[in-house]
């Protein structure tokens, strides 16, 4: 009978993380690509001194591109991509912002973010070539939440609490009865 109780306590606590991970994956997934066109950077996580694409679509104008990370970029107006090349003294494990602003039909701008790699490329001529662009650091993000709010770890925890409490409140009940 024990065994049962056990096991109900723990298919409830493991229901009860189940529950939780779909709203946290849910609100790791990007939300960029607000604006009347669309953009992206490819791929996320590049190491110092590596390059990236940074691709648009939507946009009849110019695209420009900036960041803090590499030199200001324009995507020509009919084409649909760029390469950067990110500086040598970017600092590993930073998250710079980028900023992609149409000037077409569908003009605004809105941001994404790159993460610097830890480690580096094997070429290493060009280092501090660009120490005069090392600025827009997004610091202080906490990088290891993805994306999360407070709000949503804040549930998650409740809901976890909640269950473990549940069933060890219910485990001490039941094992009271038994002893009577």
């Amino acid at each position: 009978m024990r065994a049962i109780r056990v096991a109900s306590a723990t298919l409830l606590t493991a229901s009860a993380l189940a529950l939780s991970a779909p709203a946290a994956a849910a609100a790791a997934v990007g939300e960029e690509n607000v604006t009347a066109f669309g953009f992206s950077i490819s791929p996320k996580t590049v190491a110092a001194g590596g390059q990236v694409t940074l691709s648009v679509d939507g946009c009849d104008g110019d695209t420009k591109v900036t960041s803090g990370v590499f030199d200001d970029t324009t995507i020509p107006k009919g084409q649909k991509s760029a390469t950067a090349h990110v500086f040598w003294d970017a600092k590993p494990g930073a998250m710079y912002e980028v900023t992609f602003t149409c000037n077409g039909s569908n003009p605004g701008s809105d941001k994404t973010d790159l993460t610097i790699a830890t480690g580096r490329p094997d070429n290493n001529s060009h280092h501090n070539q660009h120490n005069q662009h090392n600025k827009g650091v997004k610091a202080g993000v906490g990088g290891s939440l993805g994306g999360l709010d407070l709000h949503e770890i804040a549930l998650g925890g409740a809901l976890i609490i909640g269950t473990l409490g549940t069933a060890y409140y219910k485990a001490r009940r039941h094992t009271g009865e038994d002893n009577s």
